[in-house]
């Protein structure tokens, strides 16, 4: 049978000029003019761009998709063993009752349960599986009122991020007909509940209005209660731990400024500080005290700070934990008589408990090289105990309540894995990369006991690097599927993410973007000088932002991959950093820079856009996934970069580009249909190093 041949995107010319310089775009055209439409109604996209859509999805499927299909099949059943399907969330008491959520064998999506909290017969409140149907089914979560007597729940039915949500009457069972469509997906209840506070879309799809619905009224009567004039910023709404008050936040990247309504009353919104640029802060309350999180004066790894709820302005702001550099606080919450604050010191987290009383302090942490770790309370707010989890590399997950009066740590739940799992047949470590300024960058390995340091190793080399975001070294079913192949599992902590602090993202942002790629590039040839791998053995996987790092270390250092997986990637930096209509372009500014205004931004970006920099020379196979209904990383980004390597990489190495047509940023909605989606990069992995199976 004679296969397709390779997809060539069509020319059309155009151009467009900045700051003196203008640049072709020709596969421009890949843009749809109605992309707002595309985003609710898929079947409105144009034909032709559907077109060449399908014509890359037949040509994966004809030499990839197909030809591997045994192979990731066989990796999905592996990965789906190593999941117990019947499982159970832990249960969170509030009031009389005790929710949870729970999985059942075979289906794609969760349960919301309660059980009177003393004990007795479960009432399942909602099933997913029922209301996804056969369609996208993006679940945003449900949310009991202070009643317990209806349910708020919400979903996206195309990928796009638009929630309708609905509420459910949990005596009757029944939903009500008023529908709050189209929402962004963050709500809340008021105390009384008589009615919800919801986030609301401009026509760029950037969430900038907060509403107030009230129960049995239309929402075109909804009153805006806050409305962001800046489009540089968005806004979420939620609530303060002990109910008071319902928090307003509108924010960027680096700066934010919050509102507080009382949730009683409902209360007109009332500023806590104003917006300071490069200044962010969040809040608690708790006895006429509001307990703030913040970088301000200098703070660059955070502080906590108190003020009056009455006078709650910055120049009132105590210092209670003083800034430690070094030390950065990554989360706190605030209980009845304790803090708890979430930091990392040393690259690794931990656990600082503070009793408000006293003002004494333990420290929880772990002992292992590389570890992640997290924390919660649920419900309550007069409470002694918190929820903590804890996992690595080789650790499966596990979940402990502790008790803040006693001091008692109960192991409530270790994540089972059904086919089997014996941690001591793995090794963690944590090695060090020297960047090309000398900076050390933490690079974390999974790989079985016993793998020979020979150099020959084949490695998946994981990172994202970008907006703060740290990737934590916790346990994960799905990479032992390379791990039991003979792969090293690696993950880079690069700058653009916190993992050294809040310096450790400075560097690694705007001006020194360039970080990011170049300490990747550097955790490879480490690993290669460590005799884990060899050049060539070496896989790299990134998405979303790191989507954009995959692009540019395969222009960078093409030799240096066998393979590169770029899902969902945002490779067309400068375009889309144009285009001020679109989402996320004016709340990135303050992390890429603004080309539209600024000509260093504008050089700067152009020369590291992996789009831009695309050029004639041998590039490593790639794999480029897209979600056409993805409203953060638009599905012509990838598409264009596709196009592009087409037209002008030398070399005969195999370019796929893969676009769920009904999927958005996150890809499949189900559980079962995510871990297809992971076989397949899997599979891409195995195959680009030479392995068969």
């Amino acid at each position: 049978m004679t296969k397709t041949t390779p997809p060539q995107a069509k020319r059309v010319s155009h151009s467009h000029t900045h700051h003196g310089v203008t640049r072709e775009d020709p596969w421009a055209w890949l843009r749809a003019h109605n992309w707002q439409e595309v985003m609710q109604s898929p079947e409105t996209l144009d034909g032709e761009i559907r077109g060449y859509l399908e014509a890359e999805n037949a040509y994966y499927e004809d030499h990839f998709g197909k030809p591997t299909a045994e192979l990731q099949d066989k990796i999905y059943k592996e990965i789906r063993g190593r999941i117990k399907e019947d499982d159970s969330g832990l249960a969170s008491p509030d009031g009389p009752w005790a929710y949870n959520s729970r999985m059942l064998e075979g289906k794609q999506y969760p349960l919301v349960v309660r059980t009177p909290r003393n004990g007795g017969s479960e009432t399942v409140l909602l099933d997913c599986n029922v209301e996804a149907g056969d369609g996208y089914f993006g679940f945003a979560g449900a949310d009991h009122d202070a009643s317990h007597r209806y349910l708020a729940w919400a979903a996206d039915r195309a990928g796009s991020e638009y929630y309708d949500i609905v509420i459910r009457d949990l005596e009757t069972g029944k939903d009500s007909p008023e529908t709050i469509a189209e929402t962004a997906g963050s709500y809340v209840w008021s105390n009384d509940s008589r009615a919800i506070y919801y986030t609301e879309y401009d026509d760029n799809h950037r969430p900038y209005r907060i509403r107030r619905h009230t129960i049995g009224t239309e929402q075109s009567a909804d009153p805006i209660i806050y409305e962001e004039k800046d489009p540089g910023f968005f806004v979420g709404v939620g609530k303060t731990q002990n109910d008071k008050f319902i928090i307003i936040d509108a924010h960027d990247h680096q700066t934010s400024e919050v509102y507080l309504i009382d949730a009683e009353a409902g209360s007109e919104p009332r500023l806590v500080s104003p917006r300071l640029t490069d200044r962010e802060y969040d809040v608690e309350e708790r006895d006429g005290l509001l307990y703030i999180r913040t970088n301000a004066d200098g703070a660059e790894d955070f502080k906590v700070v108190t003020a009056p709820i009455d006078n709650p302005g910055a120049e009132n702001w105590t210092d209670l934990v003083p800034h430690e550099a070094g030390t950065l606080i990554l989360d706190t919450i605030v209980l009845k008589n304790h803090l708890l604050r979430l930091e990392r010191r040393d690259g690794l987290p931990r656990i600082v408990v503070r009793d408000l009383t006293s003002g004494k302090e333990d420290v929880v942490r772990f002992e292992e090289e590389a570890y992640s770790l997290g924390m919660s309370v649920g419900y309550e707010f007069d409470t002694t105990v918190f929820r903590l989890s804890y996992s690595s590399p080789t650790t499966p997950n596990q979940v402990y309540d502790v008790d803040l009066a006693t001091g008692s740590r109960n192991l409530l739940k270790t994540q089972e894995v059904p086919s089997g799992h014996d941690k001591d047949a793995y090794e963690t470590r944590r090695i060090f990369a020297k960047a090309a300024d000398g900076a050390e960058v933490p690079v974390t390995l999974l790989y079985k006991k016993g793998t020979p340091l020979d150099g020959n190793n084949p490695t998946l080399l994981y990172g994202y690097g970008a907006y703060g975001m740290s990737m934590p070294a916790s346990f994960s079913v799905s990479v032992l599927s390379l791990v039991d192949r003979g792969f090293v599992y690696a993950i880079a902590h690069i700058r653009g993410g916190m993992d050294k602090g809040y310096a450790w993202y400075k560097n690694g942002r705007r001006e020194h973007k360039t970080n990011t790629f170049s300490d990747f590039i550097a955790a490879a040839e480490a690993l290669i000088e460590a005799g884990y791998t060899q050049k060539g053995k070496i896989v790299a996987q990134g998405g979303s932002a790191g989507g954009m790092l995959m692009g540019a270390i395969a222009n960078m250092r093409p030799d240096l991959w066998a393979g590169v997986i770029a899902q969902v990637p945002f490779v067309d930096v400068l375009n889309t950093m144009l285009d001020d209509t679109l989402p996320l372009t004016p709340p990135e500014w303050p992390e890429w820079g603004n080309p539209i205004t600024s000509e260093t931004d504008y050089k700067r970006i152009a020369d590291y856009a992996p789009y831009e920099a695309v050029s004639a020379q041998n590039y490593p196979p790639i794999l480029a996934l897209a979600g056409l209904t993805d409203p953060r990383v638009t599905y012509w980004e990838p598409a264009k970069w596709v196009a592009k390597l087409r037209a002008t990489a030398t070399g005969d190495a195999p370019l796929y580009l893969k676009t769920n047509m009904g999927a958005g940023h996150g890809g499949a909605s189900g559980r079962f249909d995510r871990l297809k989606e992971t076989a397949e990069c899997y599979a891409f992995a195995i195959k680009s190093v030479g392995l068969d199976a």
